[in-house]
């Protein structure tokens, strides 16, 4: 039968094996956790790239709806200027034709006065022809008579003073007679030129009438066009606005509003500035210039700023017109000491009117939206020869009063 054997382990041949275990347990943990640490390192490192890609796409997605709004408010900002140039120059014409309305109404009013000084004239001048005929008549008109007043005098003295009374007679009469044809021939040019200035009135009226309803047509189908843009253009204004901002963030901007509203004051327009001394018609940004625009002639510069805005006169005058003017809304008039009239349109409301003094740097008005327009803004005129007559660049005016237009006209 076998027998069992009892073997004694030796502990020291026992620690080698446990080890092992030990250092094998401790490995395979170190490897799982370099395995995780790893992975968490590679996804560490994938993020920021996708992080990256992801902002990239953003950015690009941002600065082509940028692109797309910035176009499509060009285009309503295009479509309300010409919109509001339009306006401006048919009001220019309606007003011009009420201008010289007015003037061939005085003009006609004159013509009738001095007809009727030429009639006062040539009545005079007939009751003097009686006059003389009655004196002819009492001392004869014919030669026989004549030869008779002289047989009827007593004494050669007698026949002197009655030859020199029929002398001053005939001279009387022959004066008499030229003057009739003068006061004649005067009252007939009056009366032409009363007739003329009756038919031209007439005809001015009816082009003021024609241009005023014309204008008012104008106005009236544009307008639906006007306020529908002007929502749109509102609209696109905001969407950009943010579209913007969104964009500066994520170039990394640390304020982005501040850094949009800080490049929108450095891409503004040309500031009007006024040397020392001169005083400008207002404050603010020139937006427009004078000259031709879609074949229409934008008679004036436009100087944008807020509603409320002082509008000043940059020199003394007189004005002329103070209120309601079609496309304009309201303006105001002002004739100069050198015979020029700057006008002052879609302003919101006027502190002066017709026929009143006014000093340089006297407000008149304060800018407004009034009428068709893309905003608050101040349209400034220069007119010559007349209200209307002449709208003429105002660049040269404001210049030689010290007033810049920053360049940008």
């Amino acid at each position: 039968m076998a027998t069992l054997h009892h073997t004694e382990i030796d502990p020291a041949q026992t620690k080698p094996r446990r080890r092992a275990r030990r250092t094998g347990l401790v490995a395979g943990a170190l490897a799982a956790a370099l395995l995780t640490t790893a992975t968490a390192t590679a996804t560490a490192q994938a993020a920021p790239g996708d992080r990256a890609a992801e902002a990239q796409s953003e950015h690009d997605a941002v600065a082509a709806q940028v692109a797309a709004i910035s176009a499509r408010v060009t285009e309503a900002e295009q479509a309300l200027q010409r919109m509001s140039i339009e306006a401006e120059a048919a009001s220019g014409e309606a007003l011009a034709a009420q201008a010289a309305l007015a003037a061939a109404q005085q003009e006609a009013t004159a013509a009738a006065t001095q007809l009727a000084e030429a009639r006062g004239a040539v009545d005079d001048a007939e009751e003097e022809v009686a006059d003389v005929g009655r004196e002819a008549y009492m001392g004869g008109d014919d030669t026989f008579g004549d030869v008779a007043i002289l047989l009827d005098a007593d004494s050669p003295t007698e026949v002197l003073q009655q030859a020199a009374t029929l002398q001053h007679l005939g001279e009387k009469r022959t004066e008499v007679l030229e003057e009739m044809e003068r006061v004649e021939a005067a009252e007939a040019r009056a009366d032409r030129a009363a007739r003329s200035a009756v038919a031209e009135r007439d005809r001015l009226a009816r082009t003021a009438a024609e241009k005023s309803a014309a204008v008012a047509e104008q106005l009236a189908a544009a307008q639906g066009t006007f306020d529908a843009v002007s929502a749109e253009k509102a609209a696109l204004d905001a969407q950009l606005r943010e579209a913007e901002i969104r964009l500066l963030a994520l170039q990394g901007a640390r304020d982005a509003e501040a850094t949009w509203a800080a490049r929108q004051a450095g891409a503004a327009a040309s500031t009007l500035t006024a040397a020392a001394g001169a005083i400008a018609p207002t404050t603010g940004r020139v937006t427009s210039c004078y000259g031709s625009r879609w074949g229409t002639l934008h008679a004036g510069v436009d100087i944008a700023a807020p509603i409320g805005t002082p509008v000043v006169t940059p020199a003394d005058g007189i004005v002329l017109q103070a209120g309601p003017a079609s496309g304009f809304g309201l303006a105001v008039a002002v004739q100069h000491g050198d015979g020029t009239i700057t006008l002052y349109g879609h302003v919101n409301q006027m502190f002066v009117s017709a026929g009143q003094v006014v000093t340089a740097g006297q407000q008149i008005a304060e800018v407004g939206n009034r009428g068709q327009s893309t905003g608050p803004h101040l349209h400034f005129e220069v007119h010559t020869g007349g209200l209307y007559a002449n709208r003429v660049n105002p660049v040269p005016w404001l210049t030689a009063r010290g007033i810049s237009l920053g360049g940008g006209c």
